[in-house]
């Protein structure tokens, strides 16, 4: 296995596939930001601001909150979006992420991810779009809800849903298709689990994408290879980074290119769960080997590249939330290279990464099935 990572036990970090200091556990880096509780929500997976400053919440057991900011969390302002579809609760899946149509302020176009129960013990991840009306009393709904991507196939389990979704600068929509832990259909062309999808705003498919004269759900795909890929996100040169959690190992940090092939699960730089060995990276340079790699893990969810001015040392870097590492790791972009430039301890497992309108960094933790989970604003220290 390898890493990028170089701790605290060497003198650098530097811009490399391979680590000498692989294994080791970079020590916490001192938080140059003033940690703010602006709600607490319960098993909350994801967010995103509408154009007025406030915030859609999605739980994972089904519900899309709205919330109105006050000045402190017992001020806020919560209550409940209808017409989300019903979603299958249960380990990884349920209720995923939520975000706005480029144009949402002429359309009101709301798009969602979330597990979908098929026949029997089948599930699979779906995308729907439906128009937000809200009402006089602070609430509002969703119509004209309509699924506008399945995974293919669906199958048993309930993990590597992946289902993040973002929006090009050209107005595409992209989304992350995981592997549903079956490992061989991230190499086939036959499925789209394991694959990053790039679809019109409606979900049909464009005419440019890379394997668009194939059929079956080939013309979906944009690049494969992948095992679970819980964040993705534009830079502001229109790039798609996209991270994943690797398997015993090998969490990585992916710039996503054109009908290129990631190579999972036929390279990695974890090793299975069961200490199988999968071969590292660089001894198939056919595949597209990570910027950054990290082992140990972070357990990877959320990802946002940096693009305010309330930190304006950090942009253009990515931030990554950490769920077994508790974290929010820092990420520094240069060109086609990567690195981990600083770790700052949360003390509880980060679900999802937001920027708000300010500039300021917005965290939802991830706690215990059942338990709540915290709204926190990031702010530079006065």
């Amino acid at each position: 296995m390898r890493s990028t990572l170089i701790t605290a036990a060497c003198t650098a970090v530097l811009f490399a596939t391979v680590s000498a200091c692989a294994g080791a556990q970079p020590a916490p880096s001192p938080a140059p930001f003033q940690v703010t509780e602006a709600g607490q929500f319960e098993e909350p997976w994801a967010m995103t601001f509408l154009p007025d400053g406030r915030l859609l919440v999605s739980e994972q057991q089904g519900a899309l909150k709205l919330v109105t900011l006050g000045a402190s969390p017992s001020q806020n302002q919560v209550a409940s979006i209808s017409g989300v579809p019903a979603v299958d609760y249960g380990g990884q899946g349920g209720l995923g992420d939520v975000v706005l149509h480029p144009d949402f302020a002429r359309n009101g176009m709301v798009y969602l991810s979330f597990a979908e129960k098929g026949e029997g013990e089948l599930r699979g991840a779906a995308v729907a779009r439906g128009k937000l009306v809200l009402d006089e009393k602070g609430g509002g709904a969703l119509s004209n809800v309509d699924v506008i991507w399945r995974q293919a196939p669906k199958v048993t389990g309930r993990g590597h849903f992946g289902h993040r979704i973002a929006f090009g600068s050209d107005g595409k929509l992209w989304i992350s298709s995981g592997d549903r832990q079956k490992f061989d259909p991230a190499q086939e062309m036959q499925a789209n689990l394991g694959k990053i999808i790039r679809l019109n705003d409606d979900g049909s498919v464009p005419q440019d994408n890379p394997f668009a004269d194939q059929g079956g759900v080939a013309p979906q795909v944009w690049s494969l290879g992948h095992r679970n890929p819980l964040g993705i996100a534009f830079d502001a040169k229109g790039r798609l980074w996209a991270q994943e959690m690797g398997p015993t190992g090998g969490d990585e940090l992916n710039l996503i290119e054109r009908a290129k092939n990631y190579g999972y699960p036929i390279v990695s730089n974890g090793n299975h769960y069961d200490g199988r060995d999968i071969p590292d990276h660089d001894t198939r340079p056919e595949f597209e080997a990570p910027k950054v790699s990290w082992t140990p893990v972070i357990s990877p969810s959320g990802l946002i590249i940096y693009s305010g001015s309330a930190f304006p040392d950090w942009k253009g870097d990515a931030f990554i939330g950490g769920l077994s590492s508790k974290a929010l790791v820092r990420v520094e972009i240069e060109g086609n290279s990567a690195r981990e430039a600083a770790r700052y301890d949360m003390q509880q497992r980060i679900r999802e990464v937001e920027q708000g309108p300010d500039g300021s960094l917005w965290l939802l933790e991830d706690q215990d099935k059942g338990a709540g989970g915290r709204l926190l604003k990031l702010s530079p220290k006065s």
